[in-house]
């Protein structure tokens, strides 16, 4: 019942908005001039057929074949179209990413139930209604664009692996890649996770079988306390030489992060259950890998990752993007990480190891430095495009002093800090390291400062900090209803012009 009331909400909030602004913006618009009448040549069957200009493959055409195809026979019976390829309009095509973005809602829901079982199923509702609000996912429904559908398909296998389909995971990861590349990272990310899982259940089954903790090694015995470093103890007999041999192998972490001594502890105990269920695992989640070979000999034959455009989209070392993405995530995480308990959180955890704290964090701003000052790239495009918000970003508050974006780096190491302290309180030091390694993979490679390109991060970061302060939700959703207001009317209401080139230009993220 909860996912249909959330559908009918969500269509009540995605179909207003998809009319105002098919009326006011009827013909392509930025990214849209290449995909749509991409999309319409493959209306039509032409699929030799390729815009050069296309970075992303065209799994986003697929998709709208597949919607036009199942609209076609109700509106040719009241003959609103002839043919098939008439329904490949502007409004028609833009309706794929509506009906994804409701498609979303509920797998956020779904998510969220999942990871928190006890979450009542109004609370669920409120997150997942959130969530679907956010401003960098809604805006992007109403527009023909890669990004609402590839948010759509990594978060259905992120599901799918939860619920341990690990088979229709890979699959719905490969068609993830076919709609926008860079997610073979996130099929890696949900393939770790799906592991660690699998090593957390195994070791909590196993844990429960234990009826001592005694470790006997070589035939000798000792008593071992049930503290010693969190880790939970296996025994094994192999028989050898005529002598029995106990071994050991450790259970993952429950959800609770003490229950590690540190991030060596936790590798070496999922690497010892893994190694008893390598099978297992392999049968599991070869899906996954003859995916990333697949990808990997796609690269090579196409020489770049991108399809189209590859000199503006060369692989470049931004190392800086991964600075921009953690004060872009707090911010939209503003009435969760600015509270008087994450301060005391955070005050604590300073106190209790204030000297390795203080070390860390000198390193971090010493990288941070080194990032912003070697490794800050200026895209042409950001430099040259006024239409876009990072510009202004850009322009007004990191350029405009040099020292502005060395006095920013305290700020984003506190932000990382705030961001890894939610995760770390409910996820293993490992599933952060995973998590930490995917975002840095999928955004330092990119040259160009995209928010939007923040927004599958974001989601996983959300989805696993376990806050259900219903305080902090309604905030947050004020928050994003209050920014996608502001947006949609500048957008729709606040167009402009260029001296150098004719036609109508609008603000976009």
């Amino acid at each position: 019942m909860g996912k249909v009331v959330l559908a009918a909400i969500m269509s009540l909030c995605v179909l207003p908005a998809t009319i105002m602004v098919n009326r006011i913006v009827p013909g392509p618009y930025m990214d849209e001039i290449f995909h749509i009448p991409q999309a319409k040549q493959y209306c039509k069957g032409n699929f030799r057929s390729w815009d050069p200009m296309i970075t992303t493959p065209p799994g986003l055409y697929y998709l709208s074949l597949a919607h036009v195809a199942s609209l076609f026979p109700g509106f040719y019976f009241v003959q609103a179209a002839s043919s098939f390829s008439d329904m490949c309009s502007e409004p028609i095509l833009r309706s794929i990413n509506g009906v994804l973005a409701i498609v979303c809602s509920v797998i956020i829901y779904d998510i969220i139930t999942h990871l928190k079982p006890t979450l009542s199923e109004r609370k669920a509702m409120l997150h997942a209604v959130v969530l679907s609000l956010y401003p960098l996912h809604w805006f992007f429904t109403f527009l023909y664009y890669t990004d609402v559908a590839s948010v759509t398909t990594v978060l259905a296998m992120y599901l799918a692996c939860l619920k341990k389909n690990y088979w229709f995971s890979a699959l719905i990861g490969a068609f993830s890649v076919v709609i926008r590349q860079t997610n073979i990272i996130w099929v890696l990310f949900v393939a770790c996770t799906g592991i660690i899982n699998i090593s957390v259940t195994n070791g909590k089954q196993n844990t429960k079988t234990d009826e001592s903790d005694v470790f006997v090694k070589h035939g000798l015995a000792y008593a071992t306390s049930t503290t010693t470093k969190g880790l939970h103890l296996r025994k094994r007999k192999i028989v050898k030489s005529g002598n029995t041999i106990e071994h050991l192998s450790s259970s993952a972490r429950d959800s609770s992060p003490s229950s590690y001594s540190g991030l060596t502890d936790e590798l070496w105990s999922i690497l010892l259950t893994l190694w008893y269920m390598k099978w297992e695992v392999l049968i599991s989640f070869s899906p996954f890998l003859m995916l990333v070979v697949i990808f990997l000999l796609f690269v090579y034959w196409n020489g770049s990752i991108v399809l189209g455009a590859k000199e503006a989209h060369a692989v470049t070392p931004h190392f800086a993007q991964m600075l921009y993405f953690s004060l872009v995530s707090v911010v939209a995480q503003a009435p969760m990480h600015f509270t008087i308990t994450q301060a005391v959180d955070l005050f604590s955890m300073f106190r209790k190891s204030r000297a390795l704290l203080f070390f860390q964090m000198f390193l971090a701003l010493v990288v941070g430095m080194l990032s912003v000052h070697f490794f800050s790239v200026a895209h042409p495009y950001i430099l040259a495009d006024n239409r876009h918000y990072p510009f202004y970003l850009w322009r007004k508050v990191i350029m405009a002093h040099w020292s502005i974006k060395y006095l920013l780096v305290p700020v984003y190491i506190c932000s990382w800090l705030s961001i890894i302290h939610m995760l770390g309180k409910f996820r293993s030091k490992i599933w952060v390291l995973a998590y930490f390694l995917a975002t840095a993979a999928v955004l330092v490679p990119a040259p160009l400062i995209e928010f939007r390109y923040y927004t599958i991060p974001f989601y996983f970061l959300v989805l696993h900090c376990n806050n259900r302060d219903d305080q902090s939700w309604i905030l947050t959703g004020a928050l994003y209803i209050g920014v996608n207001i502001f947006t949609m009317a500048m957008f729709l209401f606040r167009p402009f012009h260029w001296d150098h080139e004719p036609g109508i230009q609008r603000f976009i993220w």
